[in-house]
């Protein structure tokens, strides 16, 4: 469903008609488009006392074509710029009404060396000069330690604080900007982190904290990451899910795209589009199948075991049967756990019973912010998510052992055809009530499971993201 005031504020004739009456604006995200360019433009990079991440900083920030300028904060960064042989220069302050070719459209601060609360002062000298000079639809990211690794009290504390900050800059850059956080742990790989964070794939995820560990190896082209990965897409007829299909293929997997058999035509339709617009990745397929029925987990694990096995699972299918809990029949209760939960944990207990996920597998859950916050009227669905978050903190370590990972994304208010169900009251209240003031689409919660989904995301499990835009329900 269109978002009228969105449209009708960033028309010309809106936007005025706003200023003049004081209205809210929100900004039309920047969203990756054909023919566009990901990256560019220049970072303004600070940093703490002892900064460890410069050297893959850098490497990263010269493989997408940006170019890191330092601040007074980041007083190694030119030395390392130099030793590297990249183009660097030093950050200056620009004026609030500068043309945006004089913006930065990134801001990163490296705050790995911070290891007591008075070295925060280091944070406030960056943001305070730089957040002005941050270009429309920019980009934060904050680098830090995990702090539960580290023994130190004083470090945790202080790593800690991070988050806070984090927060509440993704709250006051507005202009569509996001602001995310990555606990990075010494020998772990921040390329596919950072890719993710600093581009328009990531529009509707802001106010993050995401725990990176270990390695992760690169792609041979981070334009087909998933170039000959096998994905099994659950509910892919419609909405979120048809979306997960097509982004995957596009990053160059080859699809199996599962629904209910009722769902025969909507899940053709969403096949053939993405056979058409990746022919050359191979065979994409449609599978039809209640996934709650007893017997579907096994004869699911025996076909995809027959055709060759299965990197990617995307759980994405679910129901919503909404009613008070005094309301609610045992039915709806039931039928909301079995097929949002308990499928999924029946799915991948065959599917790992049968090996047909092996080392290198990823497996990525949605969940919903109802999981995290509950939501009147909804407890059998946010009881079931919730139940999603915890199975994919608690397989996680399991997991780890087979060289899986399993993570989950928690959309928030995303526009489908359920939302646009919605009374208009709930509506506008779902599409305002976040950082970004509007609705996500579809194609965000997406590009987080690509990511999710990617070999270069092999250092984050156990996770959930949240891809609602900074909702501020269960902030």
């Amino acid at each position: 469903m269109k978002d009228r005031y969105l449209d009708f504020v960033n028309s010309p004739f809106g936007t005025s008609i706003a200023r003049s009456l004081g209205l809210p604006r929100p900004e039309a995200l920047r969203r990756l488009r054909a023919g566009e360019t990901e990256f560019g433009g220049m970072a303004a990079i600070g940093a703490g006392p002892s900064p460890a991440l410069f050297d893959d900083l850098l490497a990263v920030l010269s493989g997408i074509g940006m170019t890191g300028i330092a601040h007074d904060s980041a007083s190694g960064w030119l030395a390392v710029a130099s030793r590297q042989g990249a183009m660097s220069g030093r950050f200056e302050a620009r004026a609030t009404d500068s043309s945006p070719a004089n913006r930065v459209q990134a801001l990163i601060f490296d705050a790995t060396g911070i290891v007591e609360s008075s070295e925060l002062h280091a944070l406030y000298a960056f943001f305070h000069d730089a957040l002005r000079s941050l270009a429309r639809s920019g980009r934060i990211v904050v680098l830090g330690r995990p702090p539960g690794a580290l023994s130190d009290p004083r470090a945790a504390t202080a790593q800690r604080a991070l988050e806070g900050l984090t927060r509440s800059l993704g709250k006051e850059a507005r202009n569509g900007s996001t602001a995310n956080l990555l606990r990075v742990s010494p020998q772990a790989s921040i390329e596919g982190a950072l890719r993710f964070f600093l581009s328009p794939r990531s529009a509707y995820v802001s106010g993050q904290a995401v725990h990176l560990e270990g390695a992760a190896p690169s792609p041979a082209k981070w334009a087909a990451q998933l170039a000959g990965k096998r994905a099994l897409v659950t509910g892919a007829a419609r909405g979120i899910g048809a979306s997960i299909a097509a982004v995957l293929a596009a990053h160059g997997a080859i699809v199996t795209g599962l629904d209910v058999a009722a769902a025969r035509d909507a899940l053709d339709q969403t096949m053939l589009g993405i056979e058409d617009a990746s022919p050359s990745n191979g065979a994409h397929t449609a599978l039809y199948a209640d996934i709650a029925s007893p017997e579907a987990p096994a004869e699911l694990a025996a076909a995809l075991a027959a055709s060759g096995g299965i990197d990617i699972v995307v759980h994405n299918a679910g129901i919503t049967r909404d009613k008070t809990i005094a309301r609610m029949s045992a039915e709806m209760w039931d039928s909301v756990i079995d097929i949002n939960l308990l499928a999924q944990e029946r799915m991948d207990e065959a599917l790992l019973a049968q090996n047909v996920i092996g080392a290198g597998g990823r497996i990525v859950a949605v969940s919903s912010i109802s999981g995290i916050a509950g939501n009147r009227g909804q407890t059998n669905y946010a009881t079931s998510k919730a139940g999603v978050i915890g199975r994919v903190q608690s397989m996680a370590p399991i997991l780890h052992e087979r060289g899986i990972t399993i993570n989950a994304v928690a959309p928030g208010f995303i526009e489908t055809q359920m939302t646009a169900r919605m009374p208009f009251g709930v509506r506008e209240a779902g599409r305002r009530l976040n950082s970004m003031g509007q609705g996500g689409l579809p194609v965000d919660v997406a590009e987080t499971v690509a990511w999710l989904a990617s070999p270069g995301s092999a250092g984050v499990t156990g996770q959930v993201v949240r891809v609602c835009g900074q909702s501020l329900v269960g902030a």
